[in-house]
């Protein structure tokens, strides 16, 4: 799988529906928002990327709308039908950032 890194959080490419994974463009819409969510899904409407946080059980900011076996329903419901889409999984989150927030 390939390894994307953004702002010293590292992911995985674990879905690529449609070969549409494009690094620049995925680091153009990505911010700080997104540093507690395990998943990232990105899908293209009308050739724009939309970036979505998704989370595992365990995590703070898990909830019914953001559950990640909730992608299938999301995809089906709120995007495009057949819609290109990636999903990328943390790997590795930045210490300084944690340091930052937790400390």
């Amino acid at each position: 799988m390939k390894k994307v890194v953004v702002e010293n959080h590292e992911y995985e490419l674990i879905e690529d529906n449609g070969d549409c994974f494009d690094n620049d463009e995925f680091v153009s819409k990505y911010t700080d928002y997104f540093y507690d969510y395990d998943y990232i899904l990105g899908d293209y409407a009308y050739n724009k990327l939309r970036l979505k946080g998704f989370c595992d059980k365990n995590n703070k900011r898990f909830n019914k709308i953001n559950d990640i076996k909730m992608k299938d329903n999301y995809l089906k419901k709120e995007c495009a039908y057949k819609c290109k889409y990636f999903l990328l999984k943390i790997v590795k989150k930045s210490w300084i950032y944690m340091n930052v927030c937790y400390n």
